[in-house]
């Protein structure tokens, strides 16, 4: 996981999702009425159960994973240590332990890459219905039912998420070609302006060099002065963090901050900045609504923007104790900038306030 995805707040399906799967536990009642009621030796019944509960933790634990696009230990290891759990449990209940089954099948449906999450799921129906067949246990003919359900619902829900995941990759390189016809767009735009003054003001120098030298020499410090000006917004064009994105940022941290249900204060003027202060400034604003949300649990978030500082705070729970990777570099970027960055309670001494004075 690359540091931006981790900077990113987990959504409610990374978060909870692993619920779906620990929603099924509710049938282990069956193996383990199983288990209490086979005729076994005690010691058999106390190592089935643990069994069980071993099983329930696997994959619960499995699931979790999934849902954080996390490795599940290793995928095929937590998928094997369950198909021996359950094989295990069939020698001492025999064919009921395929109760098991739809557990297994839907755990190697989410567990594994597309497709091959599918074929072994599938598989595993398969044989499951195989062993169902040979048993001649007629007490089970629900497992015919119950089986491809559990593999058509999970397959369904895989197939969604499968597609979801290449609209949002297509969505994102979509962004990145936007990204860069905006940067040609705004190159395009410098250059044009920028060069069309600059090449009147020198033509107009170059007349008056003979006729009005005080005016030719003002004009040539005009010309000067739009060429280092072009230059400084061509470098902030092409490093995508143009002077003007402090206005994205806002209306970014104002999108981000009511999802969140967190009421919004943000400054109406923009513009009070100053242009060699945006970028740093844009950066704050990000991280710190960033932290905000994730954290604070506040109602109330006030943004603050002066000619050289942002000030942003909540009335949330105040200060998390540690900082981050992202508050760790936006120091650093903050102090290479000949600012100081400052943490700690809001004005009233309650919620957090982020403080940039550069």
């Amino acid at each position: 996981m690359s540091q931006a995805d981790a900077d990113v707040p987990p959504t409610p399906w990374a978060r909870f999702g692993w619920l779906m799967g620990a929603g099924w536990l509710v049938f282990l009642y069956f193996p383990v009425r199983s288990v209490l009621e086979v005729d076994a030796a005690t010691v058999w019944q106390v190592l089935s159960l643990a069994g069980i509960v071993a099983f329930a933790g696997i994959y619960v634990l499995g699931f979790v994973h999934i849902m954080r696009d996390e490795p599940p230990y290793g995928g095929w290891l937590s998928f094997a240590v369950l198909i021996a759990l359950a094989a295990g449990l069939s020698l001492v209940i025999g064919i009921e332990a395929l109760a098991l089954s739809p557990f297994v099948i839907s755990f190697a449906m989410f567990a594994f890459r597309w497709p091959r999450g599918a074929i072994v799921s599938g598989l595993l129906l398969v044989v499951s219905l195989v062993l169902l067949a040979l048993s001649g246990d007629d007490d089970q003919w629900f497992f015919v039912i119950l089986l491809p359900l559990i593999f058509g619902f999970t397959m369904l829900v895989r197939v969604l998420g499968h597609y979801g995941e290449r609209h949002e990759r297509f969505a994102r390189e979509m962004a990145v070609v936007s990204e860069r016809e905006r940067v040609a767009r705004d190159v395009h735009d410098v250059l044009g302006h920028s060069l069309t003054a600059i090449s009147v003001k020198a033509e107009l120098a170059s007349r008056l060099i003979e006729v009005d030298g005080g005016r030719a020499a003002q004009e040539l410090l005009q010309v000067q002065t739009l060429a280092r000006e072009a230059l400084a917004e061509i470098r902030l064009t092409v490093s995508g963090l143009r002077a003007t994105r402090i206005d994205d940022e806002l209306e970014v941290a104002r999108d981000a901050l009511t999802a969140a249900g967190i009421e919004a204060v943000l400054p109406a003027d923009p513009d009070v900045v100053e242009v060699g202060n945006r970028i740093v400034l844009a950066w704050a604003l990000r991280e710190a609504t960033t932290n905000v949300i994730r954290h604070s649990r506040a109602r109330r978030c006030v943004v603050t923007l002066g000619p050289a500082t942002l000030v942003v705070s909540d009335d949330g729970v105040g200060s998390p104790g540690t900082e981050g990777n992202g508050l760790r570099g936006l120091r650093e970027r903050v102090a290479a900038s000949g600012g100081t960055l400052t943490l700690g309670a809001g004005p009233d001494g309650h919620g957090h306030e982020l403080r940039v004075e550069l």
